[in-house]
């Protein structure tokens, strides 16, 4: 099923139209005041708060099917809750910071000024076309830049109706939506910062485009989320809480569970109460509740990926009785799979689908040995209540971010900072961070009246190294 439109692409001339536009506008009006910036926050609440109907259609459309209630909570929310976060700590995030002065420069003073960079490019992916558009846009519009967005082709019809929004609420000076930009022609333009959430391989390729314009890049790339389950915890509280997630928008969610270690023996625990819990919350892959796979190449990708498994050794293990993949609306059940090995596609590739494989281990060194053998990923999560095995696995491993006794929920919260590291991306926005991510902290010297530095002005001589002997010891 293509659920991209006819519509013809931007034409590059148009991109750096725009970009020559808002670059002129920042010029012209300088930097906006804290009332403007809140007007414009303001502006983009009621655009969601008022058109969440038609946003909630839209992205079901270009899914085949998305549950109303995943996009509500997972999206909607979220981005409201954002902004008014924002809104709240703006005036103190703007305040200048006073700074200390070096001892000899008597009466002088440092400040920093937190100043928007200009014009943020931002790309976003399909898999949370919504959330992943508004959140760094929240940072940069809190910051006072002007921004141009690239929504993702199979969001057309997200990206249609946002850009008529956005239209008709900002200047295309000031934010606007290019519907049908080419990512290779947006990424190389001349943005003061790009933001792009997507794969390693594509944020690879917009990394070096940006090379050529020195434009910084904050690149959110995803990754395999370990997930462990530690022998205090119970099997059947972790599963509740990690199958939401996994299940979650099908799966494809950068932060879902990836792969399941279990403590051995508990594999068949585990099963069991899978099995109990996704059959209670979804009666089949045809419950409004469960959404499909985004297109056809994702969905035929799971099939292949799902098949080699099984024809290399692995037992696929449903959890939906009676429910098989349906290539006619895109809807895959939720699966485990057990007995994966290191040569599978599963276990090599992010999956962004509903399957879960399941390891198991003796000693929580051999987990933590796996993991730092494989990509640093954007999320870790532990199941247990021991704080010293907390302690060990936070300190022995590095990831994006780390959740403990749930999955997922870090992203959503608005005063910490979201990101990879390593091959799961680079950079941070979200509360504080976002905003300082798309600030350019200046720096501003002021000197006294009288210069304590003219005490050591040439003819250099016995003064100066009075003075300087002095400044040495101290």
């Amino acid at each position: 099923m293509d659920q991209t439109t006819n519509q013809a692409p931007v034409p590059a001339q148009d991109l750096n139209q725009v970009l020559k536009a808002q670059t002129e506008a920042y010029l012209e009006h300088g930097i906006p005041s804290l009332k403007q910036r809140l007007a414009n926050l303001n502006k983009l609440l009621n655009i969601l708060k008022t058109n969440q109907s038609a946003i909630t259609d839209a992205i079901s459309k270009d899914f085949g099917h998305r549950a109303l209630q995943e996009t509500q909570l997972a999206e909607l929310y979220l981005c409201i809750d954002g902004i008014k976060y924002a809104r709240r700590r703006l005036k103190t995030w703007m305040r200048p910071q006073r700074r200390s002065v070096s001892l000899w420069l008597l009466g002088a003073q440092n400040t920093v000024i937190p100043q928007p960079l200009g014009v943020v490019g931002i790309i976003v992916p399909w898999n949370y076309p919504l959330f992943l558009c508004i959140s760094p846009l929240i940072g940069a519009i809190a910051a006072g830049n002007r921004c141009m967005i690239k929504m993702a082709t199979n969001s057309s019809h997200l990206s249609l109706l946002m850009q008529d929004l956005f239209a008709q609420n900002f200047p295309t000076d000031l934010l606007c939506i290019l519907h049908g930009a080419d990512g290779s022609e947006f990424s190389a333009l001349p943005f003061d910062h790009l933001i792009f959430t997507g794969s390693s391989h594509t944020g690879q390729q917009i990394m070096r485009v940006a090379a050529d314009n020195l434009t910084p890049v904050t690149l959110e790339l995803g990754g395999k989320s370990p997930t462990i389950i530690a022998p205090d915890y119970s099997i059947n509280k972790a599963a509740q809480r990690l199958l939401f997630s996994k299940c979650l928008n099908a799966g494809q969610t950068c932060v879902a569970p990836d792969y399941l270690f279990v403590p051995e023996g508990k594999v068949d625990e585990f099963i069991a109460a899978a099995k109990t819990i996704v059959s209670g919350r979804y009666r089949n892959i045809e419950s409004t509740d469960y959404t499909s796979i985004i297109n056809d190449s994702a969905f035929t990708r799971l099939q292949s990926m799902l098949a080699e498994a099984v024809n290399l050794g692995a037992t696929s293990i449903p959890l939906l009785p009676n429910s098989t993949a349906n290539p006619a609306n895109h809807k895959f059940p939720p699966i485990l799979l057990t007995g994966v090995t290191g040569n599978m596609r599963v276990m090599q590739e992010e999956i962004f689908g509903p399957i879960l494989p399941i390891m198991t281990y003796q000693h929580i060194d051999q987990v933590l040995d796996y993991i730092n053998g494989q990509d640093h990923p954007l999320a870790l999560y532990l199941f247990s209540d021991d704080k010293t095995l907390q302690t060990k696995v936070i300190n022995k491993t590095r990831s994006g971010g780390v959740g403990l006794n749930d999955t997922a929920l870090q992203v959503g919260q608005q005063d910490m900072p979201f990101g990879g590291v390593g091959k799961s991306g680079m950079g941070q926005y979200h509360g504080v961070e976002g905003f300082m991510a798309m600030s350019k902290l200046r720096p501003i010297f002021r000197q006294a009246h009288r210069s304590a530095l003219s005490l050591m002005y040439p003819p250099y001589g016995k003064r100066f190294n009075t003075i300087i002997k002095l400044m040495l010891r101290l």
